[in-house]
């Protein structure tokens, strides 16, 4: 464990049992989020690169506008 999440821990404990479990909830949500995140990412990977080909494509082939002339 960090030092950074130890301190964090130490502190919770001087938290209400109440408190300490929503902290937890939020943790433990947090936590599932970046790994849903990441699989979701990872997964997305060669579709995004599909999509950036496509894009420095259609730039180079003078099909875009830029953001202000829209």
């Amino acid at each position: 464990m960090t030092q950074a999440l130890n301190s964090a821990v130490a502190e919770a404990t001087k938290l209400p049992p109440d408190e300490q479990d929503a902290l937890a909830a939020i943790l433990i949500e947090e936590i599932a989020s970046e790994k849903r995140w990441l699989q979701s990412f990872a997964k997305s990977e060669n579709i995004l690169e599909t999509m950036a080909t496509e894009a420095l494509a259609e730039f180079r082939a003078g099909k875009t506008k830029p953001i202000e002339d829209l």
